[in-house]
Order: C-alpha cells, then structure tokens, then sequence
C-alpha cells in the first residue's frame, strides 16, 4: 500500500508533515475521506473535525476553513487555524456562538459574518465534545 503525506499549513507555521494511513476532512458541504492513491482533487474546506488514522492511532484537529489539495498521495491542508481536538478552548467557543447568537443583523455582510462566527463556534465544540 502506499504512503500517504498529509501537510497541514496556517498562516503562522507548518502544523503537521507526516505519513498518515487515511485522512477524513470536513469540506464546505459535507465530509472527505482520502486514502492512499486517492484521484486528484481541489476542495474548499469547512469549519470542523479533521481526523488522521495512522495504525490504530487517531489524530483529531479543528480546522478553520481553507483549502485542501490532494496529488500524489500528499494531502496538503491550508487553513487559517489548526487546532488539536485536546486544545480547543471550549469557553471561548461557548462565549464566541452565544454572542454571535445575540447578534441582530440588519446587513447581508452582517448576516454573513454571523453566520461565519456561528459555524465556528459550532464546528469547534462539536471537535471538542466527539473524543
């Protein structure tokens, strides 16, 4: 079988560079999974839960929207934030939707920005609360 090298980067630094098994990504509608000699792709990425399986050991990160491209059996993640599930700030995730939830909007940039602040916060949670 063949490996699999998964890159995650943000902004800041390289997150991650290794040889993974399988990787699972939440994409802006729905959810991937890429294996080894997966076909080649361009896809936009969601705010959630993306999981790396190497043997039986699974590796779980938040991550904050972006890009993922996927050649030759490297799967190159860009995102803005990467966030391992077990240093996820759940209070400020919980803080961050209750406000965005008490926002009233009355512009289509407005709604789109809460909207934005929703997902994440949810997206954020729900990675912290599925391990």
């Amino acid at each position: 079988m063949s490996e699999l090298i998964c890159t995650i980067v943000t902004p800041e630094k390289t997150a991650l560079d290794e040889p993974v098994d399988f990787v699972a990504l939440p994409l802006y509608d729905g959810e991937i999974g890429i294996a080894p000699d997966h076909t080649p792709l361009i896809g936009r990425l969601g705010f959630g839960e993306m999981r790396l399986r190497k043997g039986d050991a699974v590796s779980r990160y938040y991550v904050d929207g972006g890009f993922v491209q996927v050649v030759d059996n490297r799967v190159a993640v860009l995102t803005s934030r990467a966030v391992p599930a077990d240093q996820i700030d759940t209070e400020a995730a919980e803080r961050q939707l209750r406000e965005a939830l008490d926002q009233r909007p009355t512009t289509q940039d407005q709604f789109e920005l809460r909207d934005r602040l929703v997902a994440q916060a949810r997206g954020q949670l729900r990675v912290a609360r599925s391990g």
